[in-house]
């Protein structure tokens, strides 16, 4: 895990958790943290410094993708496994879908990570703010706290 940048480490200690996930970093909420805190930040290896990329060589046979290193699907698992359950995010189809990659590794090496999941949903993550996020995982999980609409009646 020192190869990895983590920053802001989360407490998910039995709590509902929202995952951002891509090949470059990933994003982690608790649901019921405060909307202004920062989420937990996962980022890729990297050791010469470029970003990877996702592609498809000419002439593979099988036709898979290049794979991120299995050590930062790891390190994912590792943070999200104190949840009790997990929303990921991912943008992409198939193969490049990131989160795809994540919950086939969760299934074959930590499958008791990969029960938490709840639900992969597809949505532009690198134009989501932390705020979106934060508030697309509470929608989900149901954790809205209740609004005013300005008639002194509560509710949706």
């Amino acid at each position: 895990m020192a190869a990895h940048d983590i920053t802001d480490a989360v407490d998910l200690n039995g709590k509902l958790a929202i995952a951002a996930v891509d090949f470059h970093a990933t994003r982690i909420y608790a649901i019921d943290a405060a909307p202004e805190s920062a989420p937990e930040r996962i980022g890729a290896f990297d050791p010469k410094g470029f970003r990877h990329n996702v592609y498809h060589r000419d002439g593979n046979p099988d036709g898979t993708y290049e794979n991120d290193n299995p050590v930062y699907w790891r390190t994912i698992g590792h943070a999200l496994q104190r949840a009790d359950a997990v929303l990921l995010l991912g943008h992409g189809k198939g193969k490049a879908n990131a989160s795809h990659l994540l919950v086939a590794y969760l299934e074959k090496h930590e499958s008791d990570v990969a029960a938490k999941i709840v639900a992969e949903v597809r949505v532009d993550i690198d134009d989501i703010t932390d705020e979106q996020l934060y508030r697309l995982g509470q929608r989900y999980f149901d954790a809205l706290p209740p609004r005013d609409h300005g008639d002194s009646q509560r509710g949706a």
